[in-house]
């Protein structure tokens, strides 16, 4: 199994060194190994139909039980993107993996916004209306409902142990998962790379989120950021993205780790530029002043993006032995 590893690893080394400029466009996919299935599956949040796909490990038997991961993007990231470089990794370790693309992200179906009044819905409460799709919102109260639906497909999985459930994030994805993980108890494990953990916010910030609170409640600005909500400076290349400040009014990563009481893996780049390593090694601190397993893992030399690159290998390589250590190695329900 580990030669397995080893050789899809250094497929997908390849693979991501073979990228367009500034990291868009397609990635050439390393084969799935062939131990290791993978299906496309649909989960609803909130109503919504989310794309997924689900990796596990080929000729189960009926009454197999493993544990599972959920995989979840950071900015602009998508199921077909690291998610689908990761998950084969885990799957072939004996994990059933879900990777899946966020409401209104990648293949996933969208909000809606309706641009007209709603009319009076008929007997079957149902109406026809123009309607705008709402694309490729950062919103930390849908995304973290998103994971936390994806987490009770999994549940559903005939051949998972809904008691060994684990959360894996990158980036703005690793601040989400540490959140859920901090607030969903059927959360056993959780791993987050190079994690956006916010923390204490400025007055002014405060302010401007507020403000722009009371103006898309009164209809003086777009209710939901389209034609706004563009993110600059380092992060200006994500420009279909968009950003709303008042979806950020009492989300706090940071504050979400101290209520977390299952193993923690925080991985994070030495030479991180656009988060905040102080404010990971502040909640690493927290769990560990608890007693709780946790575990800081730097990779040297590299920066936020390299996570991706030239420091894949070992973080998958941490990643993979924190989750045999405190999630595959779990005991199975049927055994407590």
């Amino acid at each position: 199994m580990k030669s397995v590893l080893v050789l899809l690893l250094a497929a997908l080394a390849l693979s991501a060194s073979a990228q367009t400029p500034k990291g868009k466009g397609k990635r050439l996919r390393a084969p799935l190994p062939d131990t290791v299935e993978m299906r496309p599956v649909t989960i609803f949040s909130d109503g919504t139909r989310m794309a997924g796909d689900l990796y596990l490990p080929k000729n189960l038997a009926a009454d197999d039980k493993l544990p599972a991961i959920v995989l979840c993007a950071g900015t602009g990231g998508t199921k077909g993107g690291t998610q689908a470089r990761l998950a084969p990794l885990f799957a072939i370790q004996g994990y059933v993996v879900l990777a899946f693309d966020y409401r209104g992200w990648g293949q996933s179906e969208s909000l809606l916004l309706a641009t007209e009044q709603q009319p009076k819905p008929d007997a079957n409460n149902e109406m026809t209306l123009q309607v705008k799709a709402l694309r490729w919102q950062m919103n930390y109260a849908y995304q973290t409902e998103d994971i936390r639906a994806a987490i009770s497909f999994i549940a559903g999985e005939p051949n998972v142990d809904a008691n060994r459930i684990g959360l894996w994030g990158s980036s703005y994805g690793g601040g989400l998962v540490t959140w859920v993980a901090g607030n969903d108890p059927r959360v056993k494990c959780v791993a987050a790379q190079v994690p956006g953990m916010g923390g204490a916010r400025p007055p002014a910030a405060m302010k401007y989120a507020y403000d722009l609170a009371t103006k898309q409640a009164r209809g003086e600005t777009e209710p939901v950021p389209i034609e706004t909500g563009k993110m600059g400076g380092k992060m200006a290349a994500y420009d279909q993205m968009r950003v709303n400040p008042v979806k950020n009014i009492g989300y706090s990563a940071l504050d979400a780790a101290s209520q977390i009481a299952v193993p923690a893996l925080f991985v994070v780049a030495e030479n991180e530029e656009l988060s905040s390593n102080a404010i990971v090694e502040s909640a690493h601190k927290n769990l560990s002043e608890r007693n709780v397993p946790t575990k800081l893992h730097v990779i040297p030399g590299i920066t936020h993006y390299g996570i991706y690159r030239e420091g894949f290998n070992e973080a998958t390589r941490v990643e993979i032995e924190w989750f045999d250590q405190h999630l595959k190695n779990a005991l199975p329900a049927a055994k407590r």
